[in-house]
């Protein structure tokens, strides 16, 4: 049996610091294979509650559940490459605007209905209604991209999307929009009828159990059923692997990892993921308006320090705002090797010669990690006559709320995760659009 552990990276841009940190998928390998459609599969991690299908997320344990009962137009690869997946065929006009999708035949909903156009023009319309919102800032994301594109059924068979301005990232959006019966959308969030291999039979805020699909129109799904159990505590989610309790266990961490491979009777396995940790420094006002204070940030700091103190190695420092994973990372180009004397050298270029106290935003979760690597970053800023003072907000839909609205102190962490290099640049970066994330 398959499976991975996740982890966040950790890179560096201007003053654009992200971190990779282990998530984990561990495995119990003690049970032998059963017959399809006769086995029970037990997934554990620490929420197994799905909300609203259309609100946008970068939550691994809500896109695991997700994309087990829904399936969108499109599916990444293990490559990240994307493939056919409700759209059988697509093509992009020269433009760049005008796409045309190519729908799947014979693909039946959880309900007993056959998908047609008209299901993919609905269920993108509810995603791009306002009135959906969305999760810690992310309303009016997708709305900011096609808010004004027209999307039609061409007949039952071909949907079209033609968006105001070119788009060549149209597919990162349209992988994450799970598509719906339209006559089920009224009954959202609560009631979740999708295509995917397992159709929800019972479910709540701890327990959510999944039976197979039998009218699924790809491979027969391996199990006759899938139950996922919530459990917040990751030594406990550990313990039931090893315990035979569960089969496979989400978000073990490095202690975790450990624990797996001191006891031998389960398997874990590890990939790299886009998903960083940044801190966006505030460009608007304040002494980080000041190009050689951000300079003065990144050379100050000992990435590689960081990353074993608080990961224990099980981080990757990368060299800008955009990971491996991402079109046009460049692997030549230079991280900031870590200099204190360049950084005072800096400072005193830019009038703190005496040094200068900067205050940094933080929540206390999403990265969990934020509030160690503040502590440990104001350790390493005071070797350099910079006295850092943390603010640590524990409402993360606040605390998101306020990083959108450009309400921050000098800097405040955030994750990152858009596989996009275009979102990236777009959302973050774009000083003309001023997207969600920019900060000046």
């Amino acid at each position: 049996m398959k499976s991975d552990l996740l982890n966040k990276p950790l890179a560096r841009s201007s003053f654009y610091l992200t971190s990779v940190f282990a998530l984990g998928l561990l495995v119990n390998c003690g049970s032998p294979p059963v017959a399809p459609q006769q086995s029970v599969l037990t997934v554990m991690q620490s929420s197994v509650s799905i909300g609203d299908p259309h609100i946008a997320s970068d939550s691994a344990n809500r896109l695991s559940v997700l994309f087990t009962v829904y399936e969108a137009l499109v599916k990444l690869d293990e490559n990240g490459i994307y493939q056919p997946a409700l759209a059988e065929s697509w093509e992009v006009a020269e433009d760049a605007c005008t796409w045309t999708f190519h729908l799947r035949g014979g693909v039946t909903f959880h309900n007993g209905e056959v998908m047609k156009a008209s299901d993919v023009v609905a269920t993108l319309g509810r995603v791009l209604d306002p009135a959906i919102g969305g999760a810690f800032g992310t309303q009016g994301v997708y709305i900011s991209y096609l808010g004004t594109a027209e999307i039609s059924a061409l007949d039952e068979s071909t949907v079209r999307i033609v968006t105001e301005h070119p788009m060549a990232d149209l597919l990162d959006l349209v992988v994450a929009m799970p598509i719906s019966p339209a006559s089920e959308l009224g009954r959202l969030p609560g009631a979740y009828v999708g295509s995917g291999p397992y159709k929800v039979i019972e479910g709540s805020d701890t327990r959510l159990v999944l039976a197979a699909h039998d009218e699924y129109w790809g491979a027969t799904p391996t199990y006759g059923e899938i139950h996922w159990l919530a459990e917040g505590d990751s030594e406990e989610r550990v313990n039931a692997v090893l315990s035979g309790e569960a089969d496979i266990a989400d978000g073990i961490g490095i202690q975790g990892w450990r624990t797996i491979i001191e006891d031998g009777r389960a398997l874990a396995h590890e990939w790299d993921s886009g998903l960083c940790i940044i801190f966006m420094a505030n460009a608007l006002e304040g002494p980080a308006r000041d190009r050689r204070v951000r300079q003065a940030l990144n050379y100050a700091l000992d990435v590689e320090e960081i990353i074993a103190e608080i990961k224990h190695g099980a981080a990757k420092r990368l060299n800008g705002y955009l990971t491996p994973h991402h079109f046009g990372y460049n692997p030549e180009t230079p991280a900031y090797p870590h200099d204190p004397d360049m950084a005072r050298r800096l400072l005193a270029e830019a009038g703190y010669e005496n040094g200068l106290t900067l205050v940094f935003d933080i929540p206390s979760v999403m990265p969990d990690e934020a509030p160690a690597l503040a502590r440990m970053m104001a350790e390493q800023y005071s070797r350099v006559g910079i006295t850092l003072e943390i603010v640590e907000h524990p409402d993360r839909a606040a605390y998101s709320e306020m990083v959108r609205d450009k309400n921050i102190n000098d800097a405040a962490a955030f994750d990152s995760s858009p596989r996009s290099t275009y979102r990236v640049l777009r959302e973050k970066l774009h000083s003309g659009l001023q997207g969600p994330w920019w900060e000046g």
